[in-house]
């Protein structure tokens, strides 16, 4: 939950912020790290320094210390000077306590709230003298004390005796605290240092980004053309190429939306003119009724027509939209095809031959399916009586050619370059003029080739071959 809230939290900064959090968050638990770490170093540069002067007051003590006796009379007696605690008067918050113990830890001077030493002197210690270091209580206050094992010899006796010295650690704390404060100073003004360097550098960074979004705020609504690249910044060059790769799409998309509402309205406009004539003259008694009827059932069907190849024009372009297309057998769908138009061609009586091997191609089925049926209906249309077509479906390792060869007048030059162009037509009494062009884009879409050809014998056209050529693909499993 706390990281959704975070993610949530961070989704609604600017780039600035996140790139200010992104930095200062990180610096600053590192700059709280740090500073524990400092502050506990702190604390041992001045136990270092103030244990040394305890050792110095623990060995004043320990010169003094002499046998008082003999035999198992011998006791240690102590003389403390004012001179041995000097060097603690210079600071009035430190309180100094101390303790003597002799041979036998028996308590011989000092302050007996002082706890007697039990530990052990370290075998590596930074001393040349049995020395101690601990921390301990003494009347209810912390403490840091020293601890020396100090040999004692005289009047044939000798021993071991144990020097304690202890000091309050107001003083060293306020030390530590003190270096701690003057290292803090020092890092907020490396965090302000950051921030500021920050948010400086990334308005200077980020200009580019506003300029580019004022461009295109200002921009007309019928504007896509592509946004200039030449001062964008390296990493943003991918983002203005794509926003110009789509700019591109779209305005490729809305010529073709313009064309086809423009070219829609044109063509449409003719025949339910025609239709509104032909019913007016019905509604007046010009003609029988049975021929009103007639030429308006030809009015209706051509215009459905014209409809139904407008939006197979349309429905072209959308699939081109929709991205890679799926791997079929061409020659699956060719042999549909020429099963649906089987009986067009019985009814002419043509001459009809399909020859198709496998063709693995990419494409959508419709659109393939589109395709073979246009350029079929064409050939039947133009293949007189008893003529002959033929299909052919052929691969050569890389491409696959589908070639439809009728027996029809074949096409003149200019009829020829001006054949893929909508609503063009050489009889418009039998066509609307889409057909070709639909093929054509339909090729397009699959990244192929269309040709019409018109084939010769002895210099005379017997027909025209219109040949289709895809790239090859792998059928998927």
């Amino acid at each position: 939950m706390t990281l959704r809230l975070l993610r949530r939290w961070a989704g609604g900064l600017s780039l600035r912020g996140r790139l200010l959090w992104g930095i200062l968050l990180p610096v600053g638990l590192f700059v709280v790290l740090n500073t524990v770490s400092l502050y506990r170093q702190a604390l041992a540069a001045a136990d270092t320094a103030y244990d040394r002067t305890l050792l110095a007051s623990a060995k004043s003590i320990g010169e003094l210390l002499e046998v008082s006796g003999t035999g198992t009379e011998a006791h240690v007696v102590a003389t403390v000077p004012y001179s041995a605690l000097e060097a603690f008067e210079a600071d009035n918050r430190s309180r100094i306590f101390y303790k003597v113990s002799g041979f036998n830890g028996e308590m011989i001077s000092g302050f007996p709230e002082l706890a007697t030493w039990r530990g052990r002197v370290p075998d590596q210690g930074p001393y040349s003298a049995l020395v101690d270091f601990y921390d301990d209580v003494c009347q209810g206050v912390p403490v840091r004390v020293a601890v020396l094992l100090q040999p004692v010899a005289g009047n044939g006796a000798q021993g071991m005796a144990t020097i304690q010295v202890a000091e309050t650690l107001e003083l060293r704390r306020t030390l530590a605290q003190r270096l701690l404060v003057d290292t803090l100073w020092r890092q907020a003004a490396l965090l302000a240092l950051i921030a500021t360097v920050v948010v400086v550098v990334v308005h200077r960074t980020t200009q580019p980004v506003r300029r580019l979004s004022e461009r295109l705020r200002h921009r007309d609504d019928a504007d896509l053309s592509p946004l200039d690249v030449a001062d964008a910044p390296r990493e943003l060059q991918p983002l203005v190429e794509a926003t110009n790769q789509v700019m591109g799409r779209l305005d490729h998309l809305l010529a073709h939306q313009k064309r086809f509402v423009r070219d829609t309205a044109h063509q449409l406009r003719t025949p339910l003119a025609v239709l509104k004539a032909q019913v007016q003259s019905a509604l007046r008694g010009d003609m029988a009724p049975g021929t009103a009827l007639a030429e308006i059932n030809q009015t209706v069907d051509r215009a459905t027509q014209l409809a139904n190849q407008m939006l197979s024009l349309a429905k072209v372009e959308q699939l081109r939209q929709q991205g890679d297309a799926p791997v079929l057998d061409w020659a699956e769908i060719v042999r549909a095809v020429a099963l649906d138009v089987a009986p067009l061609v019985a009814e002419r009586d043509i001459e009809f031959d399909l020859e198709a091997v496998e063709a693995p191609v990419r494409g959508h089925e419709w659109a393939l399916r589109e395709l073979v049926r246009n350029l079929l209906h064409n050939a039947i249309r133009h293949t007189p009586d008893r003529g002959r077509l033929t299909v052919r479906l052929v691969g050569d390792g890389r491409h696959v050619a589908l070639t439809i060869a009728d027996s029809g007048p074949g096409i003149g030059d200019e009829m020829r370059q001006r054949l893929f162009q909508p609503f063009a037509t050489g009889d418009s009494r039998h066509g609307t003029g889409l057909g070709l062009a639909i093929c054509q884009e339909i090729v397009r879409s699959l990244g192929g080739q269309l040709s019409l050809d018109n084939r010769l014998h002895q210099g005379r056209v017997t027909g025209l071959d219109a040949t289709v050529r895809l790239e090859l693909a792998t059928l998927s499993i």
